[in-house]
């Protein structure tokens, strides 16, 4: 079934819709909460939710693109999942490492300014990413953003996990740069 009609299916309030999208989005979404919760009862609990999250956001809402509007339900209940993990001592994943890795090219949370920083930082790696080749781009996003360790880059895009992590380096070199170029307080 095609997007359109499952938005559809969810305007309608049809539990169909529920089914369509766990049938086309559930991998990937199931993929996105493992790789940050490494736990498969919090995940599958995550992708669970995040068809409930769907359901109660259309409408009104009505998403351009349904992947990624999946992708960030899911990607936001896994993180807030692991947030409660931590807090109750419990578990871990890899996503640390990742956070980690970014660091030292993101502005330090805190400041009052920090919601028009946040918007305006995400739009200059937006244009940065936009500009990269797309190798490093989707190395970077699957990285970063679907929080992939590094053995499964290395198998995806045939490279060894140095070459992994050097082209992620370099990257991230490059975005810092080019976040101070932009005025973005590292």
């Amino acid at each position: 079934m095609e997007d359109p009609e499952i938005i559809q299916l969810y305007w309608e309030r049809s539990e169909q819709a529920i089914r369509e999208s766990e049938g086309k989005y559930g991998p990937l979404c199931h993929a996105i909460a493992w790789n940050i919760l490494a736990q498969e009862q919090d995940a599958e609990e995550c992708v669970n939710d995040t068809w409930l999250h769907a359901w109660n956001a259309m409408p009104p809402q009505r998403p351009a693109v349904l992947s990624a509007f999946f992708g960030r339900l899911t990607r936001n209940l896994s993180l807030d999942r692991l947030r409660y993990n931590r807090a109750a001592k419990r578990g871990g994943s890899q996503v640390e490492a990742a956070l980690e890795e970014l660091e030292d090219c993101l502005p330090a949370p805190g400041r009052p300014e920090e919601h028009l920083d946040a918007a305006e930082t995400a739009a200059a790696i937006s244009r940065f990413l936009r500009e990269q080749p797309p190798l490093e781009r989707n190395l970077f996003l699957r990285r970063y953003w679907y929080l992939d360790p590094i053995s499964e880059l290395s198998r995806r895009f045939r490279l060894t996990q140095g070459q992994v992590k050097s082209k992620l380096h370099r990257t991230r070199l490059r975005l810092k740069e080019a976040l101070l170029r932009e005025g973005v307080v590292v």
